[in-house]
């Protein structure tokens, strides 16, 4: 994981740039918070493309299906899914 200060972007774009290219990610802080993620187009279009496509396929199961379920229990779901810490976002 590259985590480098948001003034990086500014001062060390190029060095930024080469990272995202060849490591993936970088991760922006600022006073020693996560402020952005950097990512080169084609990851986020990866990353985009299976969360949209995740949600295609559940609109197609739900059709065929009138079990329905509420919101305590996908997102109680999805946390046990996750590993600690990882869920706080949900």
């Amino acid at each position: 994981m590259n985590i480098r200060p948001v003034s990086d972007l500014r001062n060390r774009y190029v060095e930024i740039e080469q990272c995202v290219q060849n490591e993936g990610p970088v991760f922006l802080t600022k006073n020693g918070y996560g402020l952005m993620v950097v990512m080169s187009l084609e990851q986020f279009e990866r990353l985009s493309g299976s969360i949209f496509s995740m949600l295609d396929a559940a609109d197609r199961q739900a059709a065929t299906t009138s079990i329905r379920y509420t919101h305590d229990e996908v997102f109680g779901s999805l946390r046990e899914a996750f590993p600690d810490g990882a869920s706080e976002a949900l």
